[in-house]
């Protein structure tokens, strides 16, 4: 019996590419490259600074300039964290449901909390989330079991009586790590590269209202 259903942030609660590849951009302009469209920041947006300076400068976290330019990009993405961002169509019907038939609901991010914690006070949320486990909130993130086991915990929850929502890869392994039902948003940030066949979730979703009728 599922008693709480915990999200994903990016690309899966909100679509926070458009602020995030604003600010990938602003750094680009700054560096004198031309910036991105907004169809090839999409896909990489779950990746965070790591996967956007890649997409961007083509370089990984052993270039020279990769920490300088993480730390900048991140000080553009605070600047404007919640201008063009919007929380997914049908999101505030789903968690006014969940809250609505007696359950539960948080999120699990690898946002850190210096970003999450401001943009979820931002979101119009129809209520607040009774857990919200950041990247940096018990020292490792996801795909490791450590958020997931805190968020059930805050809940007061059993894992296996949680759902967990995400469009990544290491949404799913965290999920299955600790027998949470795990489901794949197909419509976030999946890229034409990844292979979500593979990731072994339990449920696949094209639409977050889609989500109701499994909730028993």
């Amino acid at each position: 019996m599922i008693k709480a259903v915990l999200f994903d942030l990016d690309g899966t609660l909100a679509d926070t590419a458009p602020d995030m590849g604003a600010a990938l951009n602003r750094l680009l302009i700054e560096e004198g490259i031309a910036p991105r469209s907004l169809d090839d920041i999409r896909p990489v947006t779950s990746h965070g600074a790591r996967g956007l300076l890649e997409l961007g400068f083509g370089i990984g976290p052993t270039h020279t300039r990769f920490g300088e330019l993480r730390e900048r990009f991140l000080d553009l993405y605070a600047e404007k964290i919640c201008e063009g961002t919007t929380l997914f169509d049908g999101i505030s019907e789903l968690i006014s449901e969940i809250d609505a038939r007696g359950m539960r609901w948080g999120i699990i991010t690898n946002k850190p909390m210096r970003f999450t914690d401001p943009l979820v006070q931002l979101l119009p949320l129809p209520i607040a989330p009774q857990t919200c486990v950041s990247g940096d909130t018990v020292g490792i993130p996801k795909p490791d079991a450590k958020p997931m086991l805190h968020a059930a915990a805050e809940l007061g929850i059993d894992p296996q009586h949680c759902l967990y929502v995400g469009d990544a890869e290491r949404d799913i392994e965290a999920g299955r790590r600790v027998g949470m039902k795990t489901v794949l948003a197909n419509y976030g940030y999946i890229s034409e590269t990844d292979q979500p066949e593979s990731w072994g979730a339990d449920l696949n979703i094209n639409h977050p209202l889609e989500l109701l009728g499994h909730l028993d």
